[in-house]
């Protein structure tokens, strides 16, 4: 076996089959065949080898041959050379013949080396600088939250008047340009709450003042930065019904307010515990912008060579992500990317940067992990598997939809992950 290394990650390996091993794929090619070819006057499995020269050329028959002695032997090698390989490996036959040793080239992406010198001092001076890092939630912080919270029990009250700013209202309503409804450009009993912007400009204004069961009609321009590029600038028609208008009465912010929430005494017992939650939530979030920043040191100091397939791969991943977002918000990929007028490899090459520094950032926690010597007990991994598949109760062939090895790893990942993030966050 020759091994040399390319650039951009990638391997070659000069590897040879003796004739006495491969051989057995050689007549087991042959026999199958023979099974397979029907031929007047011989059963299946007793065609002679020379008919099936006949019938399928000797070139087919060591080409099977090799494809299936190199997918054995190439398993082999990479496991005992442990050799870390990445993808479908390039194959190129060098030498195949009968009676002969089989000589094959691989190519194949493998894991990157990771080179990382320098970067303890950069991450000390990090953490120094969170160290008297102190947290002052304000009272008008506080505040805005009690005003969310009494928002979301706001109570509707049906009206018998004219819709004002502030209202809710439930209204049909459709979009046409030359007489034709545009694409999603039609809704019924869609709910709105006047006053906050939601809708293009002046749509607002000219439904406040109707009342139940009214119907309009007027005309509008979309915004000229739309983010739907073939209506941006351009005017369009729309088609209002109102079918209720609703009074929002918020509830007073006292007493009696907190104690409708069921664990509190009083006001202050509820502002004392959005304080701590606060709190809280920004300790995470300074936690999370020190590992943000710890990590951003040490990618600098890295000198790593990214294979190509590490990089579609995530952006694959990104790709996904990014379209079950969309599916939260109603979207779809392809009716988005019609909006901003772009293909999804656009969308994929602005975040190539980032998918490279995700790439990076998991190189790097991988390769610390490995010199800190972090292991994850495997106790500890099934017991966060059983967390994350308590989620899962009730759901039919539950193992069957999960791919379980996958979950492990991914646990074992993520525990692995947090082990070393704590260790560098806790460096002086």
């Amino acid at each position: 076996m020759k091994l040399k290394k390319l650039p951009h990650s990638q391997v070659e390996i000069n590897l040879s089959i003796p004739w006495e091993k491969w051989k057995k794929f050689f007549q087991e090619t042959i026999n199958n065949f023979s099974r397979e070819i029907k031929v007047e006057g011989f059963r299946p499995g007793k065609v002679p080898r020379e008919i099936i020269e006949q019938k399928v050329g000797l070139e087919t028959i060591l080409n099977q041959s090799a494809e299936k002695a190199i997918q054995n032997d190439y398993a082999q090698v990479i496991q005992k050379e442990k050799i870390e390989a990445i993808g479908a490996p390039q194959v190129e036959l060098l030498k195949l013949a009968e009676g002969n040793d089989l000589e094959y080239k691989i190519i194949t992406a493998v894991m990157p080396e990771v080179e990382l010198k320098d970067w303890e001092s950069e991450v000390k001076r990090i953490n120094k600088k969170y160290v008297d890092t102190k947290i002052d939630i304000k009272k008008d912080r506080i505040d805005q939250e009690l005003k969310k919270l009494a928002e979301s029990r706001v109570k509707l009250v049906a009206v018998n008047r004219e819709a004002r700013s502030g209202d809710s209202v439930q209204i049909d309503f459709d979009v046409l340009q030359n007489g034709v409804i545009i694409e999603n450009g039609s809704s019924k009993n869609h709910n709105l709450i006047l006053g906050r912007g939601v809708f293009i400009p002046g749509f607002e204004e000219k439904i406040i003042g109707m009342k139940a069961e009214e119907e309009k009609e007027f005309e509008l321009k979309f915004p000229e930065n739309y983010h739907a590029k073939n209506l941006a600038g351009k005017k369009a028609q729309f088609r209002v019904k109102m079918k209720a208008v609703q009074k929002r009465e918020t509830p007073s912010i006292d007493d009696n307010f907190a104690t409708s929430l069921g664990k509190f005494k009083n006001l202050q017992e509820l502002k004392e515990s959005l304080k701590e939650g606060l709190t809280e939530e920004e300790k995470i979030k300074i936690k999370n912008k020190q590992r943000e920043e710890i990590l951003d040191a040490i990618i600098e100091k890295m000198k790593v060579d990214l294979p190509q397939i590490l990089l579609d791969e995530e952006l694959h991943k990104m790709t996904h992500e990014f379209e079950d977002q969309l599916q939260r918000s109603g979207l779809n990929l392809d009716d988005y990317l019609k909006q901003i007028n772009k293909k999804k490899e656009d969308l994929q090459k602005g975040w190539k940067p980032q998918a490279e520094k995700r790439i990076k950032s998991s190189l790097a926690l991988d390769y610390l992990a490995k010199l800190k010597e972090i292991k994850v007990p495997s106790g500890e991994i099934e017991a966060e598997m059983n967390k994350v598949l308590q989620q899962y109760r009730g759901v039919k062939d539950l193992e069957k939809n999960i791919d379980m090895k996958r979950l492990y790893e991914y646990v074992k990942a993520t525990l692995q992950n947090e082990k070393i993030l704590q260790i560098l966050e806790k460096m002086e």
